[in-house]
């Protein structure tokens, strides 16, 4: 993580109740990929890190038989357990308050461990190392992500695009021009380089797959606003006082953008790495072909 930030509890503060409507989906074919490529079966345990409010483990929990999932946000936690017993997986569902850094918190050993766009948010090195030693031998780590270099472009879909630079200018009206994490701000943004990290901690691999994105959607205003309160960036209590004033402008940013209230927006793709403990497979720092999944 940046030199110049240090995490706090109020990083997600009051975003959980948002992510459900506001976030997009993973592509559709992420759990049947991870199935042939990590050969589950029903059987085994999957520990979600950054769990958020379920929506990996819950999406793979058919694949285990047991998931726990792991996050420090307490709101998480409470839409993780709803949305368990929405969906009859409760029974074999964990949720644990915690942040990764504190793993590994008495859990167990693990099958597979997933990372749903969360890994750059923690202390990678120490992360990545008591995963390791979480897992049982062949055990997989899956780093989960949109596709960052697809064509979202809405050419054809019958309503305008999110349209994202002027939201983004609102956001700095009100927050600075400097990106709000928490208590603090990220100049640089959050690191990347997961992969030298993973390496270094003795993960073969990584095996490359894509689930193809690219279907049309359809977002309504209250989808958008939704979206925009489920960032750390823009989190509903960055804005104190300012809040009720800040949704009315977006609301009315997105009007004007789009009379109808509707946009049109394509589903993202979804990249996954699988690593696996070195001591078996591969040798670090190679690769396998790339896979993708129509």
């Amino acid at each position: 993580m940046a030199a110049d930030w240090q995490w706090d509890d109020t990083l997600f503060a009051g975003t959980a109740a948002y992510y459900h409507r506001g976030r997009l989906p993973y592509a559709p074919g992420l759990a049947d990929l991870l199935a042939e490529a990590a050969g589950l079966d029903g059987r085994g345990r999957l520990l979600d890190v950054g769990c958020g409010p379920g929506t990996v483990a819950l999406g793979l929990a058919h694949l285990f038989a047991e998931i726990v999932g792991v996050d420090p946000d307490g709101g998480m936690i409470a839409e993780a357990e709803r949305g368990a017993a929405r969906t009859g997986a409760a029974p074999k569902a964990r949720w644990v308050r915690a942040r990764a850094e504190d793993l590994p918190a008495g859990l167990g050993t693990f099958t597979v461990a997933t990372f749903g766009q969360s890994f750059h948010w923690m202390d990678q090195d120490l992360v990545a190392a008591t995963i390791k030693d979480m897992l049982l031998p062949g055990g997989v780590l899956v780093h989960i992500s949109d596709v960052k270099t697809e064509d979202r472009s809405v050419d054809g879909l019958p309503h305008p695009a999110v349209p994202y630079d002027a939201m983004d200018a609102l956001v700095r009206q009100y927050l600075g021009p400097v990106r709000r994490a928490g208590r603090g701000v990220l100049p640089q943004g959050t690191p990347g380089g997961e992969a030298v990290v993973l390496t270094r901690a003795g993960f073969a691999g990584p095996q490359r797959h894509v689930v193809p994105g690219g279907h049309p959607l359809e977002r309504t205003v209250d989808d958008v606003v939704a979206w925009a309160f489920s960032l750390s960036s823009s989190a509903p209590h960055l804005f104190g006082a300012r809040r009720v004033d800040f949704e009315a402008d977006l609301r009315r940013l997105l009007t004007d953008s789009s009379p109808a209230g509707r946009f049109s927006a394509r589903q993202p793709g979804t990249e996954v790495f699988l690593w696996r403990k070195s001591d078996v497979g591969q040798v670090p720092g190679t690769t396998t072909p790339s896979v993708n999944l129509a």
